[in-house]
């Protein structure tokens, strides 16, 4: 097992529920990314250290995650895909469905909404 260290991201994570808009290409349905989904890809990535980026996990791993939402509103486990879609983006693992574990939980901090996270190769 290899663990990485803790990594804090600034900025609140969308909910996957709600940055996905269905489009229509060639006659069937598909979804595309809408604009604050992709400057929360944006800004993962260059906030995540150069380390991570393209780190490349290949097999399994495990996921340890801290979001702080600003308001109770927000529902963890719709930040969770969010996130993983961006360690997918920014190639520090090459797919998420090599999670095998998730231990996530949840705070607020109106004034700093942000996650922390850290990943143990299995």
């Amino acid at each position: 097992m290899k663990e990485y260290p803790w990594v804090t991201i600034q900025g609140q994570a969308p909910s996957k529920s709600n940055t996905y808009k269905v489009i229509t290409l060639n006659g069937h349905g598909s979804l595309a990314k809408q604009q604050a989904l992709k400057n929360y890809e944006n800004s993962f990535f260059w906030q995540l250290p150069a380390g991570y980026r393209g780190l490349g996990i290949e097999g399994a791993f495990e996921l340890y995650i801290r979001v702080y939402f600003t308001t109770m509103a927000h529902d963890l486990d719709n930040s969770l895909k969010v996130v993983l879609d961006c360690l997918q983006y920014t190639k520090t693992i090459k797919n998420d469905n090599k999670c095998a574990k998730i231990v996530a939980e949840k705070f607020i901090d109106k004034d700093a909404p942000r996650i922390e996270f850290c990943l143990v190769e299995i």
